[in-house]
């Protein structure tokens, strides 16, 4: 009778054993199966992590801003330092539409501030020269060329300007078309350069006959063509019908 019972509690023990091994197998399995889980969702939050395309480098096909750092978006300027100099040259131009008054004391040198044609043609020519005291992130460049030429046409066709200035007298109004080159032997292009001086001496000619008419209207500017530098030659080929309905 005793061995019997001896026997049985042998077996229980056993039993319980063996019970508490599956648990325990039990209890692994699950930890494994947790962490399998967790490497799986950590792949599979990991494509949140890619770059964004603005901060692809600049040998993507990606444009880049270069005077805009990608990760802060803080301006900053350009280093030219590895690049090397070459003759470099820009063509810009703008215009200054005038009404009958004004133009026609321009054409016969009437105006009261004096000679309006050569003070605006030394002022763009200044402005060229002083462009990276303007513009914050411009390159100083030792300039080698710089032109400004202004010339008077009289438009048959007048903008619709109006107002106590605008065609007076009968007098047809006019326009200054005003071209602005400028050349260098640096490390960057002179296209800045070029727009200034073009920019400025529009306004050097609005200064100087506002006195007898303000409805003055400076047309585009723009950069016809520049040579030189990696990205080598230029030439402005838009049209005015293709820049219609974008505010120029």
């Amino acid at each position: 009778m005793l061995n019997r019972t001896h026997r049985l509690v042998a077996h229980s023990m056993a039993t319980r054993n063996t019970l508490t091994s599956c648990i325990g197998w039990g209890s692994a399995a699950s930890h494994v199966r947790s962490a399998t889980a967790t490497t799986h969702n950590f792949h599979t939050s990991a494509p949140t992590t890619q770059p964004s395309s603005s901060s692809k480098d600049s040998s993507g096909d990606t444009p880049q801003l270069t005077h805009t750092d990608p990760e802060t978006g803080k301006a900053s300027m350009v280093s030219v330092t590895d690049k090397a100099p070459t003759h470099r040259t820009a063509l810009a131009v703008s215009s200054i539409w005038l009404p009958g008054v004004a133009f026609d004391l321009l054409k016969r040198n009437g105006h009261k501030k004096g000679d309006v044609l050569t003070v605006a043609q030394i002022a763009g020519i200044q402005a060229a020269k002083q462009t990276s005291s303007l513009i914050p992130l411009c390159h100083p460049l030792l300039l080698t060329h710089v032109s400004v030429d202004l010339k008077l046409v009289e438009d048959e066709a007048s903008p619709d300007v109006t107002g106590a200035g605008a065609q007076k007298g009968g007098l047809r109004g006019g326009r200054v078309d005003i071209e602005s080159r400028v050349a260098c032997m640096g490390n960057t292009g002179v296209e800045m350069e070029a727009l200034t001086g073009a920019t400025v001496a529009a306004l050097t000619v609005f200064d100087m006959c506002k006195a007898v008419g303000k409805d003055m209207v400076i047309g585009e500017v723009k950069v016809m063509e520049k040579t030189g530098g990696k990205s080598g030659a230029y030439k402005h080929n838009q049209q005015g019908a293709q820049r219609q309905g974008r505010g120029i």
